[in-house]
């Protein structure tokens, strides 16, 4: 077992007390979906030292709940399509009904992972045709926690017309595509919160043993200490507040906004809180992979976020000890359009995402196209759901098919034109059948400008009369960039650029 996560484990084991019957997990419940092939963890409480017995489908378990009452057997051998009751046996007998086997997968990130159907694209037709009794959704409730819990609040539901509007949609329409595809059950375990970053979503425990990512932890145990003063001063001017308030109504004058509470009086805000309140209690759960969408509240702060990021993944994968394949969405394109090329912070959180793609068994669906400059919520969940399901397909079932856009592997300067090679690149175009847009050129000054591209098989050759010795090319570096670089499959290439220049940093001499 791996330092980390004996560390992390070690974190969640949390003392209960002892319990005269036995007792089940939320996520343990009615019409859930057990991963097939892998063994499928089964656990709850009892009595220390009580004997528990599980059985579904023809198969059979049993365990001893240890000193602190908890218990856990593995269901070997399960077959998708399996249904039926699973029954749990100690002192007391429990029934879980309507138990299927099929594929799990988790889904998380912030608001647009949250999304919902009846929120998204097309929502009355949508739920009008989610009549897919093999597709379970389950909602973790939000929480944040200072610890490791073992338990969360949810319940499974089956996919119908009047359940789906309230599910996740980049969730649900991920699943649906995998459940139509594989004619399997799918399970759908979601668990994101909105506006939230990524340190929240790490376990603390990680973050401190990281030298870049520990700032994180001490920024937030000085909140901690300042917390009584930072109180007392807040609870003065609120006082101060409410008299001004009451002044300003009676004169008819619109009222300011209150002072914001301080921080560090609760969870809220922890790094590690939402690990602890809203992945821990569904860690013992087998599942296939997960899939993420998350990155805007980052975005400001990209260069962490290539640490950060893949940090997290590991710290999942050691706490479920399995290297289980993890999907995330690029962020999609958002803001104002510039007119000329200018540095982006969301185009550098693109390219730490990007970059995550060195992990192992990580896969990333493009949005560059797909966003709305308005809004930072996408109504197009419908796409998103199905790029995530390529990636899916693929890399995890082996299904025979194109799941990537163009993705930029190297560069080299030629006769004054800069030769750029790509992956996932067969039939490249631009979308509309004309010139390639979103491409820049710059040379050692470091000055960048829209170039001319030529596509050669595998490879564009980029280059402009103004840049006589390029050095750089950079693609659809912009918080909204007008791009249209896609294969024959219509997918999109990912933003990238070929330098590593920091915003603001002068020309090398």
């Amino acid at each position: 077992m791996t330092t980390t996560r004996l560390l992390l484990l070690t974190s969640t084991l949390l003392a209960v007390p002892a319990w005269a019957d036995v007792r089940l997990p939320a996520i343990i419940s009615d019409h859930m979906v057990l991963q097939q092939e892998t063994p499928a963890n089964i656990w709850g409480w009892a009595d220390a030292g009580e004997k528990v017995s599980v059985k579904f489908a023809g198969k059979s378990g049993e365990a001893t709940a240890d000193e602190k009452g908890r218990w856990g057997v593995k269901l070997t051998g399960l077959e998708a399509g399996k249904s039926g009751d699973l029954t749990i046996a100690g002192k007391n007998t429990l029934t879980i009904k309507d138990v299927v086997v099929g594929e799990v997968w988790v889904g998380s990130g912030q608001s647009n992972m949250e999304w919902v159907v009846s929120n998204s694209m097309n929502p009355k037709e949508e739920a009008a045709a989610a009549d897919f009794p093999m597709i379970r959704m389950f909602t973790v409730k939000k929480k944040q926690a200072l610890e490791p819990q073992d338990d969360c609040e949810g319940t499974w539901q089956v996919c119908t017309p009047q359940t789906v509007p309230s599910f996740s949609a980049v969730a649900y329409y991920f699943g649906r595509k995998l459940h139509q595809a594989l004619k399997q059950p799918i399970g759908l375990i979601h668990t994101s919160w909105g506006g939230t970053p990524a340190e929240y979503w790490t376990p603390k425990a990680v973050l401190a043993a990281d030298p870049e990512l520990k700032p994180l932890v001490e920024a937030w145990e000085k909140k901690v200490a300042d917390y009584p003063a930072a109180k007392v001063a807040h609870d003065a001017a609120m006082e101060k507040f409410r008299e001004e308030e009451k002044t300003l109504k009676e004169a008819g004058k619109p009222v300011p906004k209150p002072p914001s509470a301080p921080k560090g009086g609760s969870a809220d805000g922890s790094p590690g809180s939402l690990f602890n309140g809203m992945i821990a209690p569904i860690v013992p759960y087998s599942i296939r992979g997960a899939i993420w969408y998350q990155g805007e509240s980052n975005a400001s702060r990209a260069k962490q976020y290539q640490k950060m990021f893949p940090t997290m993944i590991v710290s999942w994968r050691a706490l479920w000890g399995s290297e289980f394949p993890f999907l995330f969405v690029q962020l999609a394109n958002f803001m104002q359009r510039v007119e000329q090329p200018q540095e982006s912070q969301w185009a550098e959180l693109r390219e730490a995402q990007l970059q995550t793609l060195e992990l192992p068994r990580t896969g990333m669906a493009v949005a560059i196209d797909i966003g709305d400059a308005k809004d930072i919520h996408p109504k197009n969940k419908q796409e998103v759901g199905r790029r995530l399901a390529l990636a899916a397909e693929a890399t995890v079932y082996y299904i025979d098919q194109e799941y990537s856009g163009p993705i930029c592997m190297g560069s080299q300067e030629e006769d004054g034109k800069m030769r750029l090679s790509f992956r996932n690149a067969d039939g490249m175009k631009a979308t509309d059948g004309g010139k390639l847009k979103g491409f820049a050129i710059a040379g050692e000054d470091r000055k960048f400008v829209w170039a001319e591209t030529e596509v050669q098989g595998d490879h564009v050759i980029v280059s402009s009369p103004q840049v006589a010795k390029p050095v750089a090319v950079r693609y659809a570096w912009a918080d909204n960039p007008e791009c249209n670089l896609v294969n024959a499959t219509g997918l999109p290439a990912s933003p990238f650029r070929t330098d590593n220049w920091s915003a603001g940093a002068p020309a090398a001499k």
